[in-house]
């Protein structure tokens, strides 16, 4: 009988802490739902002790889903402990996860203990931890880089404790995949207790081996992967969930395991991340990029055309490609549209917001002849940040000419207070963010402009990236257009309305 694979996101935590990826309780709700959809077992919601806001986001979460367990992140510290048990509270299925690091240099340089101290810290985390459940995880943190004799230790220690999971994380993505793989069977060899806990892996993705080592671990005992949608995560990211249930799923003949993951909600979860973090998915990405199953090769083509499976393993309709349907249209009505979005797992704060968000689908309706449910995505993501907005584009001119100088005209909104400015630049979206600094004088770096188009088609919505630094700060904006100019005019806003707020926040580094 095959056995299942746990798998365990952690979008809304560590993904959230790639720089200017952070997201609001909204959006992570939003995630969630999505997740939970898909059938993802345990989503790991957000990292309580860090900040009010992601108490509240993770307090939201809990209170949101019903059918996937809800997992905080803490600390071996007693506060962090108890500040993630009230999060979840509300939780149907709550999970807490507590680390310690357990590395020789974690333990000298950053902890300042003793090996003995850590043990005890470990242990004392776990049974703080069973005050408010008994579905606790542990993580070693660093547990590539830590001698295996003391790996065997703490584990064990933990385990006796009341853990039910230990999770072994590459923190730093430095170990090859033969070594991991070798490392988690020596643990479930060499623990007395192995049984009595599910070994996890979380593997980051430094030098490209985060899902290597994930899969290597599974096939070396390890029944749950930590994964993110689109291998998001601080620094290079972590092991992609999309590649890790799709390369179980399609060689079945050689993992003894599957996940309980419906690939057909693959994509839009993909869509829907990308979307609200802002960070674009790359062509060529395994599974969810826009070539994964394109073929241009003629020798390719005609194989394919002949049969399929030549030169294709998965089919695209399995992992969701082509399920953008069209639903709506101009001549559509308001109770269609909210039984839409509810199909969708959106929930709106207020009728008012409804009602905005409606009159702006019309909008776009006028523009656009198909509307599909990233369309939809996009404009709820839109009106969420128009609840938070200082400042908001009210008009935009622009005129390009081949051999003139782009020139351009905004007008916004800072507070109410209307005010314009126009400037020239190498372009007509420089020129627009030229007339905008003129106004705002924000002094914050453009650090990435990128386009993608959210739906097919030469009437398709513009969604536009922004990331601007000032200071320590990393900020994400976007904004949604058929107009691509519109679209980044209200990115820049987005990310300096970021900047003027306590919507994103610095994380601390787990």
């Amino acid at each position: 009988m095959q056995e299942h694979l746990i798998i365990f996101d952690t979008t809304l935590r560590d993904g959230e802490q790639s720089p200017g990826a952070s997201m609001t309780k909204e959006e992570k709700v939003r995630i969630a739902w999505q997740l939970e959809r898909m059938g993802v077992d345990v989503i790991e919601a957000g990292f309580p002790a860090a900040s009010n806001g992601d108490f509240e986001a993770v307090k939201a979460v809990a209170d949101s889903v019903k059918d996937s367990v809800v997992c905080g992140l803490a600390r071996a510290i007693e506060t962090d402990i108890q500040r993630t048990g009230e999060a979840l509270k509300g939780a149907q299925l709550a999970r807490i996860h507590t680390f310690i690091a357990t590395s020789p240099v974690h333990m000298k340089k950053k902890l300042r203990m003793s090996p003995d101290q850590v043990i005890t810290q470990a242990v004392k985390a776990v049974k703080w931890a069973r005050q408010y459940t008994d579905n606790i995880e542990f993580s070693p943190e660093d547990a590539g880089r830590s001698e295996l004799d003391f790996l065997c230790q703490i584990l064990e220690a933990v385990i006796d404790a009341g853990a039910t999971t230990v999770n072994i994380p590459d923190t730093v993505g430095y170990t090859m995949p033969d070594q991991f793989g070798t490392l988690i069977r020596n643990l479930r060899e060499r623990v007395p207790n192995s049984d009595k806990a599910i070994f996890s892996v979380h593997c980051h993705n430094d030098l490209g081996q985060a899902v290597a080592n994930s899969l290597t671990a599974v096939m070396n005992g390890a029944r749950q992967v930590e994964c993110t949608i689109n291998g998001l995560g601080e620094r290079a990211g972590n092991a992609a969930l999309e590649e890790i249930v799709m390369a179980v799923r399609t060689r079945q003949d050689y993992f003894p395991c599957d996940t309980r993951i419906d690939t057909t909600h693959i994509v839009s979860a993909s869509k829907l991340v990308s979307g609200i973090t802002g960070f674009p998915v790359q062509p060529n990405k395994a599974i969810v990029g826009a070539n994964a199953f394109a073929h241009e090769s003629g020798i390719h083509q005609d194989g394919v055309l002949k049969h399929r499976e030549t030169y294709e393993i998965m089919r695209a309709e399995d992992v969701g490609w082509g399920a953008n349907k069209l639903l709506l249209g101009k001549h559509s009505g308001r109770n269609a549209f909210r039984n839409r979005l509810v199909e969708l797992g959106i929930e709106l704060e207020s009728e008012e917001m409804l009602n905005n968000t409606f009159m702006r689908f019309k909008e776009l309706a006028d523009k656009k002849h198909e509307i599909f449910d990233e369309d939809l995505h996009a404009l709820v993501s839109d009106e969420e940040l128009v609840l938070h907005e200082c400042f908001r584009l009210i008009s935009l001119i622009v005129h390009s000419e081949t051999g003139e100088i782009p020139y351009a005209r905004v007008v916004i909104s800072d507070n109410g207070n209307e005010m314009s400015a126009d400037s020239e630049g190498s372009g007509p979206v420089d020129a627009t963010f030229r007339a905008i600094e003129k106004l705002l004088s924000s002094e914050a770096k453009l650090q990435l402009y990128s386009v993608n188009n959210i739906t097919s088609g030469t009437d398709a919505q513009g969604e536009v990236t922004v990331r601007l630094q000032k200071s320590d700060r990393i900020v994400n904006g976007h904004g949604a257009d058929t107009d691509i100019v519109v679209a980044s005019a209200k990115a820049y806003l987005s990310a300096l309305n970021k900047l003027c707020s306590k919507l994103e926040r610095a994380h601390p580094q787990v």
